[in-house]
């Protein structure tokens, strides 16, 4: 919200400086994103007068002008602009002045062997318009040696405000001059408005075509008819002040309008009543229907949209935007001035499906002051008449302003209660009463009527928040707090917490690039990934396919990474730790991990080398990610169960579900499923793994009872190799568990490093190769005892796999 310090001034009485009201819009929460002074910046800049512009001796397209700036004797300055010439009257900035446009100071230089000390300036170079054809010529009656900004009117400081959605009445300048009056900081200007006697009927009638629950989408519709208007520029004052705060000046219709907006918070519309065809309906938009706006743009509606028709269809997108058959030119001599109240949920929804924001749309999805739809009517009414001429018929009102009467019983007690602070109820009663409420009674307790234009005011505790916003928080008294005996501090992050922070930075070290992606998906994407629930559907998604809350990250993770690939980098490797919903309760929401890799972004390498071709991500490599994260947790995997297959979206016979029981699944990996890339659009090879942080099992409230081992083994470890022949159904983690089951004092690891079938092999038989590592811990192996563990390592296979030992 942005408005200028004399604009605001018509509003509030006050002799405070600019300083002074911009910390107080700050402390009273109407926080001051900045302040644009062009009368500090252009302080420099004066009116001077050219006495001589004469042909540089050295170059063509240069002249030597001597200048009077009103202080003293002329001079000289070398100028290259092409209108430069004797007698004119431009802008001069001495040495020492910054110049905005080329980004330099001044200094005194010579050019082509001339001396030059100071510079006659473009409107471009002060950065007030792109004219830079040449210097400012000002008008023979410009006084010499004023300064610039004073001259254009640019030194009226202009002010930009950070509004939360909860304060709709601040949408006005008028409405913020109150916020500051009852800060003590002047006067408000509060004289009535005086409504506007009509002459005759307005021909124009309007029907609200909305019936039962409808009703509410257009509670009011005013409309009057001024003949005979001419539309031209409107006056300099209101177009500086459009300007000043970045809108663009149209006509005097227009702008009136656009004035209104920010003057009175009070957004309005105006038809070219010759344009319009019979009378006017407010109603539903039909599906397909479409209207050319104002901004040149064509819209498609549907019935969710709320429109303003005529015989020959739609007018205005009713809230939001105007149509361009119905707007006002320079030929309007009849016009149509209407003033409405809009639903804000609907106008909400219909401005962000279809994309427009307007200064309009801002302030009724927030909510305007309904009592002043017919004074905001009559107020425009007056402004059309003074700048345009012409003459008002009487009003025409549709529906009726809707009564939000909210008394609240406020006992004064409540102020310090909850803040804090030591407000005295008269001094509270003088604040409430400056902002607008009506208190009636009197004693402890006394009740409150909100204003109607504050629709955020709903209880005890907002009224105390009003008090205290205006009186201060500055006025809470410092207080040290008590010393604390010294302690060691106790932990304050959650296991989940913890297990967060660590898997971000275990997956990292991985050579995985984390993502933050949306927690909203589409529902053709959430149906593939095990959601689409209608509990996880948004009721207002901030856009259609972010219309659903995730089952998962994989989704988001997925899309990320195609978004490299098109854009040349293929092998990509990436990880979120978030969360994901499966029902609307908070006991179904969870934090998982997740992470994919794609092309060759394997952990050992990515891309292509000289020594040999790149090899693609395979299920091995998300396994391998996931069990490096369990162990970087703490997580024991001796428990831990991988089941051949994991949930849909996985590829059934190259992925897996890890478990500790089938109670407990926390997670699987494997490569994605064919069907799922082809559904959202994906070449792979893509992989990934996802785990569920909150499922995983508590640490042990007591430490083991094992006591650790504080030295390296004394004694050499041994690998004795072991190739089986079983059944092509059987798992090779089977034949692995079997063999550590086997010895566990002395085997310290098995890993599987050859799977074979073929030749020499049944065709219903595969040979696994294992290597099981011994590690003595008393005394060296003998062979025999070697031999016997072999005869136990084979044996327990056998016994648990139906394995034989290939010969």
């Amino acid at each position: 919200m942005k408005f200028t310090l004399s604009w605001l001034k018509d509003h509030l009485d006050t002799s405070a400086s600019l300083d002074e009201i911009v910390e107080t819009l700050t402390r009273i929460g109407l926080e001051v994103e900045g302040v644009e002074d062009k009368a500090k910046m252009l302080a420099p800049y004066k009116v001077a007068y050219v006495v001589s512009a004469e042909q540089h001796p050295n170059a063509d397209r240069l002249r030597v002008c001597m200048v009077d700036t009103g202080e003293g004797a002329p001079i000289q300055v070398v100028c290259g602009a092409p209108n430069a010439r004797t007698g004119m009257k431009s802008v001069f900035a001495p040495p020492g002045t910054y110049i905005p446009g080329k980004d330099i100071t001044l200094g005194v230089g010579t050019i082509r062997g001339v001396e030059s000390k100071g510079m006659l300036c473009s409107a471009a170079e002060l950065e007030i318009s792109d004219d830079h054809d040449g210097i400012i010529d000002l008008p023979e009656d410009a006084p010499v040696g004023q300064p610039y900004s004073a001259y254009a009117g640019l030194d009226d400081p202009v002010i930009e405000i950070n509004l939360t959605p909860n304060r709709p009445d601040c949408t006005s300048i008028h409405g913020i001059a109150r916020d500051l009056a009852a800060a003590g900081l002047g006067t408000l200007k509060g004289e009535a408005i005086p409504s506007v006697a009509g002459k005759g009927a307005c021909p124009v009638s309007v029907t609200l075509d909305l019936a039962g629950e409808d009703e509410k989408l257009c509670p009011t519709f005013a409309l009057r008819l001024v003949r005979g208007v001419k539309n031209g520029h409107s006056p300099e004052w209101m177009q500086r002040r459009l300007l000043a705060i970045g809108l663009r000046p149209i006509n005097a219709l227009v702008d009136i309008t656009n004035y209104m907006t920010f003057d009175r918070g009070r957004p309005l519309h105006v038809f070219d009543a010759k344009k319009v065809n019979g009378d006017l309906t407010v109603r539903r938009a039909k599906d397909g229907e479409e209207v050319l706006a104002l901004d040149g743009r064509t819209y498609r509606l549907d019935r969710g949209t709320v429109v303003i028709a005529d015989e020959n269809g739609i007018e205005s997108i009713g809230g939001i935007m105007g149509g361009e058959h119905s707007g006002c030119d320079e030929n309007t001599t009849d016009v149509l001035i209407e003033s409405a109240l809009w639903d804000p949920l609907n106008i909400a929804q219909s401005g962000r499906k279809l994309g427009i924001i307007t200064d309009a749309r801002y302030r009724f999805e927030r909510g305007v002051d309904p009592a002043f739809t017919i004074p905001g009517l009559d107020m425009a009414t007056r402004l059309v008449i003074d700048l345009c001429g012409g003459e008002a018929s009487e009003a025409v009102i549709a529906g009726s302003i809707p009564e939000d009467r909210r008394v609240i019983e406020f006992p004064w007690a409540e102020v310090p209660r909850l803040s804090g602070l030591d407000v005295q109820p008269n001094e509270s009663r003088r604040i409430l009463e400056k902002l607008g409420f009506a208190i009636e009674g009197s004693g402890e307790r006394v009740s409150v009527t909100a204003p109607s234009w504050r629709p955020d005011i709903e209880g005890k505790a907002d009224l105390v928040e009003e008090v205290i916003r205006i009186a201060g928080l500055d006025r809470i008294e410092p207080t040290p707090l008590p010393r604390l005996e010294a302690a060691v501090a106790k932990p304050i992050l959650t296991l989940i917490q913890k297990r967060t922070r660590l898997a971000r930075r275990s997956l990292a070290v991985r050579g995985l690039v984390e993502a933050v992606t949306w927690s909203f998906i589409a529902k053709n994407e959430a149906e593939l990934f095990g959601g689409g629930d209608a509990r996880l559907a948004l009721a207002n998604p901030i856009a259609s396919d972010l219309s659903d809350m995730r089952p998962s990250l994989l989704p988001g993770l997925m899309k990320a990474a195609q978004r490299n690939v098109d854009r040349g980098f293929g092998d990509v490797a990436l990880f979120e730790v978030g969360q994901t919903f499966a029902s609307g309760e908070p006991e179904g929401q969870s934090i998982k991990a997740v992470a994919v890799r794609r092309g060759t972004a394997r952990a050992e390498g990515v891309g292509r080398h000289w020594d040999g071709g790149a090899q693609a991500v395979d299920a091995f490599d998300a396994k391998a990610d996931v069990l490096a994260l369990l162990t970087a947790l703490g997580i024991p995997v001796g428990g831990l169960q991988i089941v051949a297959g994991g949930p849909a979206w996985f590829h059934p016979g190259r992925s897996g579900t890890l478990q500790f029981g089938p109670k407990n699944v926390v997670g699987a990996f494997g490569e994605v499923h064919p069907k799922v890339l082809k559904a959202l659009d994906m070449k792979g090879p893509l992989v990934a793994f996802e785990l569920d942080l909150s499922a995983l099992p508590p640490p042990k409230a007591k430490p083991t009872k094992m006591k650790p081992k504080l030295s390296l083994p004394e004694f050499q470890p041994l690998t004795r190799d072991f190739a089986f022949v079983v059944g092509r159904d059987v798992a090779a983690g089977d034949i692995v568990k079997a063999a550590q089951g086997a010895e566990r004092q002395l085997i310290v690891s098995v890993d599987v490093f050859d799977v074979y079938e073929g030749t020499g092999i049944d065709p219903d038989k595969k040979s696994v190769a294992i290597a099981v590592t011994l590690q003595p811990t008393e005394k060296t192996l003998t062979d025999i005892e070697i031999e016997a563990i072999s005869a136990k390592i084979v044996g327990d296979v056998a016994k648990k796999t139906g394995a034989v030992l290939r010969g």
